[in-house]
């Protein structure tokens, strides 16, 4: 079976379905072939975009959504991390230290962001301090 997108004179779209391009011919020479919308049997084929086995496609369009969505990730982080840069301050690693002094009024309040080691971050929640990992950003080639 193959499958031929026609249009009649009139202008209405529809598909037609034959057994091969040779069967379309004869039909249509013999004016078998008619529009459902209007009648017409001046019916000719137009072009079409190609059929492709979707096995392989579907595996590439299945990584290129997984490229998109990281990507998306990506950029989600960058952001994040640009927004954190540009209202916080940089503490760097003295980040448990001043967090604890902003949480028990010894410092003024402030945003701030760092580095702590996992170890400084439990102790931090654990004492109710509110902190939250960033995650990093990923790796770029340059």
């Amino acid at each position: 079976m193959i499958v031929f997108n026609l249009s009649c004179s009139q202008g209405h779209a529809f598909e037609g379905w034959f057994k091969d391009a040779r069967a379309f011919g004869a039909q249509r020479k013999a004016r078998k072939v008619s529009c459902p919308s209007c009648g017409d049997t001046a019916v000719t084929k137009v072009p079409a975009g190609a059929r492709i086995s979707r096995g392989r496609a579907r595996a590439v369009d299945e990584a290129t959504a997984a490229g998109a969505r990281a990507q998306a990730l990506r950029d989600a982080v960058a952001e994040l991390h640009a927004k954190v840069a540009a209202s916080c301050e940089d503490v760097g690693p003295r980040f448990a230290e001043e967090a604890r002094k902003i949480h028990y009024g010894e410092a003024e309040e402030r945003g701030i962001y760092g580095e702590a080691t996992l170890s400084d971050a439990k102790e931090l929640a654990d004492e109710g301090v509110p902190v939250l990992p960033l995650p990093k950003l990923p790796e770029t080639d340059a």
